[in-house]
């Protein structure tokens, strides 16, 4: 079955941009035009309910764009969340969203959300968040055959790239895993050229914001990234 977020077909050939926020960035996720997908970093919200999430969700799926849900952990970025409070957010969320976005290292909840997603015919997205260096070729496609075996539709790798050597492990990575559907980022001093090199090379998404960064380093803006993805492909 051809990969998809909702309606948004995902191709090698044709990068998805994704439009990043949290609470505080509602009005401008629903209103961004250059990007393909929103996602929702429940995480960032103030108080995070599962209550409060499915009018949110079904006003962000009302403007146009399918909607991926993510509450990520703390060791990989996120804000420090109860773990059974990350499992209750996801769970409301699920009927109201399109993707969700999970920790390949969160292992029990991997376990209990994968197949609630894949009863509601939701996109699973495996994520790995590096924070602090690139791994070795092989660690990384280690961890996105891992995130595959775990239910994944999209293994999503992200790491700390210092300088473009660490840039050239993650094109690596890109190039040999793209027949299979993969997405790759960076964060760091590398962060920004590879929101636009990585794509070239066959990442199915790239993530820019809408207000405040949703990662630490490394991420443009969503419309300046629009742009510039434009530019290139000419």
């Amino acid at each position: 079955m051809p990969l998809a977020i909702g309606t948004v077909a995902l191709s090698p050939t044709a990068p998805r941009i994704v439009a990043a926020g949290g609470e505080a960035e509602l009005d401008a996720l629903a209103a961004a035009d250059t990007a393909d997908v929103v996602e929702l970093r429940v995480d960032l919200f103030v108080d995070p309910r599962p209550d409060a999430l499915p009018p949110i969700l079904d006003r962000l799926r009302a403007a146009g764009r399918p909607v991926v849900v993510t509450v990520r952990a703390a060791s990989e970025g996120g804000q420090p969340l109860d773990e059974r409070l990350r499992r209750d957010l996801y769970a409301a969320a699920l009927p109201h969203a399109d993707a969700i976005d999970v920790e390949i290292g969160s292992t029990a909840l991997v376990a209990d959300i994968v197949p609630r997603a894949r009863a509601l015919a939701r996109t699973v997205i495996l994520s790995a968040h590096v924070l602090d260096r690139t791994p070795p070729v092989a660690e990384l496609t280690d961890l996105a055959t891992r995130a595959r075996n775990l239910g994944a539709d999209v293994p999503k790798l992200v790491t700390h790239a210092r300088g473009l050597d660490d840039l050239a492990t993650l094109l690596a990575v890109t190039l040999a895993e793209r027949t299979r559907g993969i997405t790759t980022l960076a964060m760091g001093t590398a962060g920004p050229l590879s929101r636009l090199a990585l794509p070239a090379a066959g990442s199915l998404l790239t993530y820019g914001h809408v207000g405040r960064p949703t990662a630490p380093s490394g991420q443009l803006e969503a419309a300046e990234l629009a742009a510039l993805l434009r530019r290139l492909a000419g």
